[in-house]
């Protein structure tokens, strides 16, 4: 889960300090499993708080994805934490069912091979419900995950670039998409664009029966204008 800002860790400081700790810190067992952020800043300046515990997890997995799954249901958080948060999640599930799979391998007959419904999180329409983006946002999560310096991952967090811009701007070579991040927004809106004139230019054109290439915006705008 990523850290607060600056200026989101003094505005709940100014808060605590203002009004106390409200909401109580929730523990499982010694682990402390939400209010990192409040308990340091209770400490620092000696404010009283309380504390709860959760027992209802098994392991540190359950602990994983039940913050995983609080974080993903609070509005504040950005598309990209989301999707990375989703994405988290599968990883978790897909890691657990493999494990559990290799413990107790299943002996399905012939006849019920086909009745059995598919593993949860195994496509990225899932994952894209539970992130609230869409399945084509987290392809280009994932190509960020993969591909993006770190200088581009946190143009992204900070709001710099768009997702669907840094996704281009990760096929860029690293010293490119880092010089990319130096230059500031601009740069990285020229480099994006300049990645999709490449990929549209490469593209193979479309042709009609006659066998001629085909305008597509013109074709588009005679589409439009049928249905309208």
């Amino acid at each position: 889960v990523d850290p607060l800002t600056d200026i989101e860790y003094a505005a709940l400081e100014r808060s605590l300090l203002a009004e106390g700790c409200r909401d109580a810190l929730v523990l499982w067992g010694d682990v402390l499993i939400d209010g990192h952020n409040r308990y340091e800043i209770c400490r620092k300046h000696h404010i009283d708080f309380r504390t709860v515990q959760n027992n209802s997890f098994a392991s540190i997995e359950d602990v994983m994805l039940w913050m995983i799954d609080n974080h993903l249901a609070r509005r504040s958080v950005s598309d990209f934490q989301r999707g990375l948060l989703a994405l988290r999640k599968k990883e978790i599930v897909s890691a657990r069912m493999a494990q559990r799979m290799a413990e107790e391998p299943p002996e399905p007959t012939p006849d019920d091979m086909d009745s059995r419904p598919p593993p949860p999180w195994n496509t990225r329409e899932e994952v894209a419900k539970a992130a609230r983006v869409s399945s084509n946002t987290i392809s280009q999560i994932e190509r960020i995950q993969k591909a993006a310096t770190p200088q581009l991952v946190e143009a992204v967090r900070a709001g710099t670039i768009s997702i669907n811009a840094a996704a281009n701007v990760a096929q860029l070579p690293q010293d490119a998409q880092i010089a990319a991040v130096a230059g500031g927004r601009k740069e990285l809106q020229q480099a994006a664009r300049s990645v999709r004139e490449q990929k549209q230019a490469t593209k193979p054109k479309k042709t009609g029966p006659d066998g001629e290439p085909v305008d597509e915006k013109a074709a588009l705008k005679a589409e439009i204008a049928a249905l309208k």
